[in-house]
């Protein structure tokens, strides 16, 4: 003969899944904010963008203190990004001469961030955790070379 669940196990192994439910649509709703990036852009707004025709990528620099990120390889793969954005963009790259230079910075820190979750008997405690990720910065700059300024 089966026992049938005593109903205060019951109520427990429902609580638990409840808990459960809720826990996994509250990080469906608060993790992709912490992957989301922040985007800004700057441009002179007295500039007539539709003259510029034609780009070259002129000085790069990664000041980072990853080895990974500090290398040719991520130099290349960064300028090949700008270069595809600007042709997309319906301008031309050029070897000489150009309506517009590209300059850009590449920097990195390395932070931690303290997250805390319900750990110990029943939930009761707290436990927290250091995460460290890495923070980075690219700053591109639109440069007319007949006048020097950024646009």
């Amino acid at each position: 003969m089966k026992y049938p669940f005593h109903p205060v196990l019951q109520r427990r192994r429902q609580n638990r899944i409840w808990r459960g439910i809720i826990a996994l649509a509250l990080s469906g709703i608060f993790v992709p904010g912490a992957f989301a990036q922040k985007i800004t852009t700057e441009f002179d707004q007295g500039v007539d963008f539709s003259k510029f025709k034609t780009f070259a990528v002129r000085n790069g620099q990664l000041n980072s203190r990853s080895p990974a990120l500090n290398s040719e390889l991520t130099k290349k793969r960064v300028e090949a990004e700008i270069e595809r954005a600007l042709i997309a963009r319906g301008l031309t790259k050029a070897t000489g001469s150009s309506d517009l230079n590209v300059f850009f910075t590449f920097g990195s820190l390395r932070r931690v961030e303290t997250e805390t979750y319900p750990a110990g008997w029943r939930g009761l405690g707290t436990r927290v955790a250091r995460v460290p990720y890495a923070e980075g910065t690219l700053v591109i700059d639109l440069r007319d070379p007949t006048t020097r300024s950024l646009v």
